[in-house]
């Protein structure tokens, strides 16, 4: 199968920088974990490499803007680049934000052949998105995004030949990779020289498949995406809306329309983006997310209240009043309709439905941040698992509470956890102060805890110490310390901490 592979360069960095209006020529880097991810080129041409630390990075480029890892901002920047190549194209998949491959049978064929077919979209998408593309051709998709890199067209027959000469650190491998290279493997041609049925008995069912791509043996097969159905719905105002009467009398024929051209197609919404714009040209847009369907009181509620909160609100705290010239409501998370339903026992009712409208009633008042909700986090201390989000907004698919951290606690985890954890004293039998040396040791076992006031506790077992190094690359904000669990004669367990010589206590154990 002939591929083509769009390629957008450094598509990190150009999100980043369209959605904080910067320069995309200036010096920009994407961090993940206090690491250089992507550079861009000018941060590149000042020496900047991924991998880097941040404050190695900046001192080779002080000048260099810096922004956090956005896979949602990555994915949301790319969706008009894939919309202007579906109008060139058809049968796109997009293989991650940035890139997206189809097959080259259709554009080679309308557009007089592959290379003047590459040539067309990358010059079509330059004048409809102002995005730099390379595309690659070859057969398969592994190959084409390989020669995306270069925006080659390897002849048919030749991607294995294409392959060969390339550096096996393309495989995107790191630990076969590293692998590979201690064995003196450099190329994917080496790589693909090895007997296959050694290579799967040696690195297993993924290694087999590296050996299949680099050997020009790719099997996938490209699922195109289906193009949206286009379920927006908007209207623009020849009066416009300042008022907050008006306003929710225009919010419910509008949700009204939404949810009939849904239901429509079969399916409803749980998340919906409100966008407006005022006769002073600036645009707002707020996400309403809900755990069930949204029906069309919801959808009008959640408009109504959110226009309450702009024309009204803004101006109570301060703001620049400004009437409002067009509505449109983007239905963003969309099911089939019956996807969701009602619990059988409690799941759903009268007093859950009014809490949720009340906490939806503040956030249109007072803004999102106003009403927030616990969620379990990832993090090596009991405080650091409990992150607050605003209500309603999703919980991160990007920090997993799976996720390993190196010094974080072993499970049960502790049940109640002190904001201001409270000084206790640690002693040994012969009453001596316990400390934790250097190495993270016990001085000598600990025999009795003494509590702030003066209660104390003898001690019948323990676990630890544990020790943990806390962003030590930041002399300000670092943390060294170690947490000892607690199994105390008065039936009572307790996680205690040391740091800087001292012991407090962190959390208590049902």
């Amino acid at each position: 199968m002939r591929a083509m592979v769009v390629w957008c360069p450094d598509w990190p960095v150009t999100a980043a920088c369209r959605a904080t209006d910067t320069d995309v020529h200036s010096p920009v880097a994407v961090l993940r974990l206090n690491r250089v991810l992507h550079a861009g080129p000018a941060a590149r041409a000042a020496g900047v490499r991924p991998g880097q630390r941040k404050r190695d990075a900046q001192a080779l480029c002080p000048d260099m803007a810096v922004f956090e890892h956005d896979p949602a901002r990555d994915a949301v920047a790319f969706e008009p680049v894939v919309a202007a190549l579906e109008d060139l194209a058809a049968g796109v998949q997009v293989l991650r934000p940035g890139s997206c491959a189809l097959a080259a049978r259709g554009p080679a064929g309308w557009y007089g052949g592959e290379e003047q077919a590459g040539e067309t979209i990358v010059d079509k998408l330059a004048l409809a998105c102002d995005v730099e593309a390379q595309v690659g051709i070859a057969d398969g998709v592994h190959a084409a995004a390989l020669a995306a890199l270069t925006g080659a067209v390897v002849p048919p027959g030749d991607s294995a030949r294409f392959l060969a000469g390339l550096d096996v650190g393309l495989l995107g491998r790191p630990e076969l990779v590293g692998l590979l290279r201690r064995l003196g493997i450099t190329t994917l041609g080496a790589f693909a020289e090895l007997p296959a049925g050694d290579v799967g008995a040696r690195f297993g069912a993924d290694g087999a498949l590296a050996h299949a791509l680099a050997s020009g043996r790719d099997e996938r097969l490209l699922a195109p995406r289906t193009p949206p159905l286009g379920l927006e719905v908007d209207q623009a105002f020849d009066d416009p809306l300042d008022r907050v009467d008006a306003a929710a009398f225009a919010a419910r024929g509008l949700a009204e329309r939404l949810v009939e051209l849904l239901a429509g197609h079969g399916l409803a919404c749980t998340r919906l983006v409100i966008e407006a714009t005022t006769t002073a040209g600036v645009e707002l847009r707020r996400v309403w997310r809900h755990d069930a369907l949204l029906r069309a009181q919801d959808v009008s509620d959640r408009l109504r209240w959110q226009l309450d909160g702009w024309l009204t609100h803004t101006a109570r705290r301060g703001g620049e009043p400004s009437a409002i010239a067009r509505l449109r409501l983007v239905p963003e998370g969309v099911v089939t309709a019956g996807a969701l339903q009602p619990g059988l026992w409690g799941g759903e009712g009268d007093d859950r439905d009014r809490a949720y409208r009340a906490a939806a009633r503040l956030q249109g008042l007072l803004g999102p941040e106003a009403v927030v909700a616990p969620v379990l986090d990832g993090g090596r201390d009991p405080g650091e698992r409990v992150r607050l989000v605003p209500w309603g907004d999703e919980r991160g698919a990007d920090r997993p509470t799976d996720r390993p951290w190196p010094g974080a606690l072993p499970a049960p985890y502790p049940s109640t956890v002190y904001p201001s954890p409270p000084a206790v004293r640690l002693l040994d039998d012969a009453g001596r102060p316990v400390t934790v040396t250097g190495r993270a040791e016990l001085s000598a076992p600990p025999a009795r805890i003494v509590f702030d006031g003066g209660a104390s506790a003898g001690v019948l077992a323990w676990a630890g110490p544990l020790p943990a190094d806390d962003r030590w690359w930041d002399p300000a904000a670092g943390r060294r310390q170690a947490r000892l669990q607690l199994l105390l004669a008065a039936d009572r367990a307790v996680l205690i901490s040391c740091a800087a010589g001292a012991w407090r206590l962190e959390a208590d154990y049902d």
